[in-house]
């Protein structure tokens, strides 16, 4: 932030100790660092305020680019009119006929282990 070299410093804190007095130097710095640290959360709060502006403009702005996308997803590739509706909710939907996802070579559930082990 503020680029102030070591013997810029130390020629700082020489003339501080001319002025002020090496009595009341601990009590002066001891003000100086209250006051710099009330400054430095204050430049946080601010920051962490600017930083969450930022942050929702950048979720409104997706959440805009989501909805502009599903639109065109969705007028690509309409619903199937086919499709039954179950119970009172419109958005529920189920196939006319059901698809069987079962491997062939399965056998079914209620087999005996014994007779599975015979057909292998």
């Amino acid at each position: 932030m503020f680029d102030i070299a070591s013997s810029e410093l130390l020629l700082v804190v020489l003339v501080a100790l001319l002025v002020i007095g090496p009595k009341d130097l601990p009590k002066a710095l001891r003000v100086v660092g209250k006051w710099v640290g009330k400054a430095r959360g204050v430049a946080a709060h601010f920051r962490s305020g600017f930083d969450e502006m930022v942050r929702q403009s950048e979720i409104e702005e997706l959440e805009k680019k989501w909805k502009a996308e599903n639109e065109r997803i969705m007028a690509a590739h309409p619903a199937d009119p086919r499709a039954d509706v179950v119970g009172d909710d419109p958005d529920t939907h189920i196939a006319e006929t059901p698809v069987d996802t079962s491997p062939a070579d399965t056998p079914p559930i209620d087999t005996p282990p014994t007779e599975m082990a015979a057909k292998t």
